[in-house]
């Protein structure tokens, strides 16, 4: 006759007695899922000893189910930059969000970077964080933070680690405050005047349509239309440089694919740039080529010496040549454009990042004079 098997009900969990003559315990968490134990044991004894630990785990709140402490044992062994290069290939993200990424695990995040996920702990994040600041680059400490906080929120949803340790507040908004001071109209009549003629369609480019330096240099021949006293300009594409070469693709958001209108001396200055020779039986060449005539111009050659003699004629050379762009802001906004209508043009996700680009001025006084003219009571 077959030997039924013995079941025993503890105080905590349950003891089975095998066929094999071997004990199995099995116990119950909080939620009602049942567990058991990772092995059989030799006798009912040792089966106690243990449901008796976890009881006590439990009652301590150090208990963690078996998919947890698998998790932390693979936390435990996978570094962040191992995981971070894993999280990387989740998604499809553009080359250049790619190398900057990696750019900031190898730079600010590398003393991070080497640890285990488990031993990333609040206080390692906080004196990381503080090293930063004292190393005088915020904002790229900021982005840096941004990304170890989203990738460690990853992991968090993985289950590698019970909760975020980052926890500094405000660190992925914090800037060093330096800003981008736009040329005013002076400066920027001396920018153009020092501009070689071949790349005064590209400072107009940036300084009135608000194009990118990515977007205007992948500019071809077929994304511009010549009217009558305007030409429309087609954004499509932009290219990126990630060590070394060019690679053109998508915009660097889905709303910097626009169409852009342009009038007055800019406009004039882009269509003697593409009624040129050399682009009428060739709709696909690009507008601002390197020397070679062919491959993508690199904004390093072009700022020595081309945007180190134009600014200095300005009295600017301080200025980036983004700082083209935030004139174009603040100059479409003063002609009356709304934020949103300022954001479309310039391409922005965000009426907080068009504003941005919007710069006061010298127009104070005028906009005053404009008020005390307005009607009396008497």
């Amino acid at each position: 006759m077959a030997t039924k098997k013995r079941k025993r009900r503890e105080t905590f969990g349950m003891i089975d007695k095998l066929p094999s003559g071997r004990y199995r315990a099995r116990y119950l968490d909080d939620a009602g899922t049942r567990h058991a134990a990772p092995q059989t044991f030799d006798t009912m004894t040792d089966a106690r000893a243990y449901l008796a630990g976890i009881q006590t785990d439990m009652s301590r709140g150090e208990w963690q189910s078996p998919v947890a402490r698998a998790a932390a044992k693979k936390a435990a062994s996978t570094t962040l930059a191992e995981y971070a290069e894993t999280w990387l290939a989740l998604k499809s993200r553009r080359p250049r969000t790619l190398e900057e990424y990696r750019r900031l695990i190898r730079g600010p995040l590398a003393e991070l970077a080497s640890l285990p996920l488990s031993a990333i702990s609040v206080e390692t994040v906080k004196q990381w964080w503080g090293a930063q600041l004292a190393g005088g680059k915020v904002t790229q400490a900021s982005r840096a933070y941004s990304l170890l906080s989203t990738v460690l929120g990853e992991a968090v949803d993985d289950g590698r680690i019970p909760s975020n340790p980052c926890r500094v507040k405000g660190a992925q908004t914090e800037r060093t405050g330096k800003k981008v001071t736009p040329p005013t109209d002076d400066e920027f009549a001396a920018i153009v005047a020092a501009t070689p003629e071949h790349l005064r369609a590209l400072v107009y480019l940036a300084a009135d349509a608000g194009l990118r330096w990515g977007e205007a240099t992948e500019l071809r021949r077929s994304d511009v239309v010549v009217e009558a006293d305007r030409v429309l300009v087609t954004v499509a594409r932009a290219v990126v440089k990630v060590r070394g070469e060019f690679i053109p693709g998508p915009t660097k958001t889905e709303a910097g694919v626009r169409s852009i209108y342009v009038y007055g001396d800019a406009a004039a200055a882009i269509a003697r740039h593409v009624d040129a020779d050399r682009f009428r039986f060739n709709p696909g060449a690009l507008l601002f080529p390197a020397s070679d005539g062919v491959s993508h111009l690199s904004q390093s050659t072009f700022h020595t010496p081309t945007w180190n003699n134009a600014r200095t004629a300005a009295g600017r050379p301080d200025m980036p040549f983004h700082a083209l762009r935030h004139y174009a802001g603040t100059r479409y906004a003063q002609a009356g454009a709304t934020p949103r209508e300022t954001m479309t043009r310039l391409g922005h996700t965000s009426l907080a990042v068009a504003l941005r680009y919007q710069h006061a001025t010298d127009r104070d006084a005028e906009i005053a004079a404009r008020m005390a003219k307005r009607p009396t009571s008497a």
